[in-house]
């Protein structure tokens, strides 16, 4: 852990100096995702506390920068760790704490406790107030999650993450943009650690300007399997623009005909018994 705050504290001060008003990690930092292969019980003793020193250095430095920070963690909480972003803004103040709200129940991160909300928070930066969402690797699996983020007033989304980012993964992350008329920027882990293969990406969600002919390819960033710091710039106010006239987001909606989609009922062939139970840990 403290390899990966030295490491994490260089990295953000080199973002800095190539001029990111926001910085983002791949997801769990703290202790690098390493939670496969591995006793539970011994993962689960590398949680610590979002109010610890860890988290605290990365707070203390968005301020020295003035530069916002997501630092993710395995955090420890009752009942079980969690797998959260905490996010800084440029005055080191605590903006959000996420918790990855679809963990993969499927495999190890059944251990874990799933977060129980989205969240949509004000940014005050440089340019401006920027309202930011966040959602952790599997949770972009459901296109709920994004919708709910463009529903709470969300302009960009922060996506930490830790799997092979191939093309429908991708392909996922373009839509969500797309659809909710967003940008997505996703943190992955590069080439060499397990499962993952780089690829970190940014959307800006903007499939039709004035000055194109036709569609336009909404990726602004991709990254290569390489480590790295890669930066990508958003124009803002273009976007704000752009979802004040186009046609997707929350403009035509039917909720009242969407009743169908919280119904809890699980039928096949999605019947799953490892499948978390609602209200369970």
């Amino acid at each position: 852990m403290e390899e990966n705050q030295e490491k994490g504290i260089s990295a953000c001060r080199r973002a800095k100096e190539l001029g990111a008003d926001i910085a983002l990690f791949p997801e769990m930092w703290s202790n690098g995702y390493r939670i496969y292969d591995r006793p539970v019980e011994d993962w689960k003793a590398e949680a610590i506390p979002v109010d610890g020193d860890f988290v605290k250095a990365f707070g203390e430095l968005a301020r020295e920068l003035s530069m916002a920070i997501g630092i993710t963690l395995l955090e420890q909480y009752e009942g079980g760790p969690r797998n959260t972003l905490v996010l800084f803004d440029r005055f080191g103040e605590r903006k959000m704490i996420y918790a990855k709200v679809h963990t993969c129940d499927f495999d190890v991160e059944r251990n874990l406790t799933p977060g129980e909300d989205f969240y949509v928070t004000e940014l005050d930066t440089v340019v401006g107030i920027v309202k930011v969402g966040a959602m952790i690797c599997y949770d972009r699996e459901f296109p709920e999650s994004a919708r709910l983020l463009m529903l709470e007033g969300a302009e960009v989304i922060l996506v930490p993450n830790a799997c092979p980012m191939e093309i429908n993964r991708l392909s996922q992350l373009r839509g969500r943009a797309y659809e909710n008329m967003l940008a997505i920027a996703t943190c992955n882990y590069p080439k060499g650690v397990p499962d993952c293969n780089g690829a970190s990406s940014v959307f800006d969600g903007m499939a039709y300007l004035p000055e194109t002919e036709g569609s336009r390819d909404t990726c602004v960033l991709q990254a290569g399997a390489e480590e790295g710091i890669y930066v990508a710039e958003l124009d803002l106010e273009t976007l704000r623009r752009y979802r004040a006239s186009e046609v997707h987001g929350n403009a035509y909606r039917r909720p009242g005909l969407y009743g169908f989609l919280i119904e809890k009922r699980v039928e096949e062939p999605f019947v799953r018994l490892n499948r978390r139970q609602e209200g369970t840990k």
